[in-house]
This record gives structure tokens, sequence and C-alpha cells, in this order.
């Protein structure tokens, strides 16, 4: 019986040209119409693996981790410098084109955030370092302070409780330090609502009141604080 041989497949030629015009792998500087650049890696016409893009516009540059054509991973941030060379504006975790895990922004020289971020924004645990010398830390959602958190001034005085929107709301403590006296209450959008102040270490103060706090004679104050400070939590619900 004779063998036939069958006729080999061929694929389609505009098909193996289109694959061999295809961005892939390691490629030298490619330059995009608007005069962008990256240098960098390569996958299916995709920025992919490890590169470096430089925008046009401002000379910012990324220089790390891409995939499918968006920062992904791990990259920083730079922007140009006045003096020359760069300054490093966010070098941390990016998702889709978007800062995302855990990374540092520079606002300023002296003004930064260090922590988590979700879809641009500071979200979860972080801390933020102001240029008057005071340091936010605890949990952050849609980039404002939310949940708990403890806010210590440049003096050492230091507010630990709940935040709402970037504001002391809820239960919280304020310790002044410099004056040895401490106010445990509710606060309302910044604002002391209802609580006690009482004197915390007014012996080592170093600015310390003339005189101390006079002790409560009121019958009961623990519940007639209660039942104030119930009534703004109700508010706040």
């Amino acid at each position: 019986m004779p063998h036939l041989k069958q006729p080999r497949k061929t694929e389609q030629l505009w098909k193996e040209w289109d694959y061999k015009a295809q961005k892939r792998g390691i490629r030298h500087t490619v330059y995009s119409v608007n005069q962008d650049e990256y240098t960098g890696e390569w996958l299916a016409n995709k920025k992919h693996g490890k590169g470096t893009y430089t925008w046009k516009v401002d000379g910012a540059v990324y220089d790390g981790d891409w995939k499918d054509g968006k920062r992904n991973g791990f990259g920083t941030y730079s922007l140009p410098a006045k003096g020359g060379g760069y300054d490093k504006q966010y070098s941390g975790g990016w998702k889709k084109d978007k800062k995302h895990g855990y990374g540092t922004f520079f606002y300023s020289e002296n003004e930064y955030y260090e922590g988590e971020w979700y879809g641009d924004k500071r979200s979860g645990w972080g801390r933020m370092y102001y240029s008057d010398g005071s340091i936010f830390e605890g949990e952050w959602f849609d980039d404002k302070c939310n949940g708990q958190g403890m806010l210590r001034l440049a003096n050492e005085n230091r507010y630990e409780g709940s935040w709402k929107d970037g504001k002391k709301n809820g239960p919280g403590n304020f310790f002044y330090l410099d004056k040895g006296q401490l106010y445990e209450g509710v606060w309302v959008n910044d604002i002391p609502k209802c609580g006690e102040m009482k004197d915390f270490g007014r012996d080592g103060a170093p600015s310390p009141t003339k005189y101390p706090i006079p002790e409560i004679t009121l019958a009961e104050p623990e519940s007639v604080i209660g039942e104030a400070e119930n009534m703004f939590h109700q508010e706040q619900e």
C-alpha cells in the first residue's frame, strides 16, 4: 500500500510578519509619538518586566516593574530636581498604574508618608511625618486618618484615639505633657465635647499649671460623664 505524504501546514504570511514585528523581550529605547521614551522588557507589544519610562512633558521618570503595559510590582517615580538630577517622589508598590501596597511618598523635603496604599490613596496602616514636626501613626482610609491612631506633636503632646475623615472623632485621650494634664473623653470633628480633665505627671512637666485641677465633688461623676458620652456616640452612629 503506497504511503501518502501529508502536505506541510503553513501559516499565513501576515501572521508570521506580525509576530516578528511585535515587541518582546529586551529592547532598546522606544519613542512614543508624544516623545515619551521607554527602555526595557516587552511582551506581546506591551511593557512587561523591568523597564524605565520617561515622560517628555515634565521629565518624570519611573523605574521598576511592568505588567501588561502598566506599572505593576515595585517601582520608583522621580521628578527632575532644580539643581540637576532627580528627587524621589514615590517608591513602593504599584498595581495597574496606581500606588498600591506598601510605599513611601514624599510631599516635600521634610514631609512624607510611609505605609499602605490602595488605588493611589493612603489606606491601611501608615505613618505621616508633617513639616511642623508632628507625626501621625495609625489607620488610614480613602487618603484620610480613619480608625485608631496617635498624633504626636512637636512639643511631645499627643492624642491617642479614634479618627474619622482626618479629624479626631469618637473616644480619645489628649496628653498635655508640657502642662502635666490629661483629657479623657469624646471628640467631634477635632473638638472635645464631653470628658474629664485631670492632672497627669504634673510634677515632672516642664510648664505645669499654677494650680492642680480640683477634685470633682459631684455625686457619681462617672455615671454623669458616661451618660453624656453615650449621647455623643449615638449622634455619630
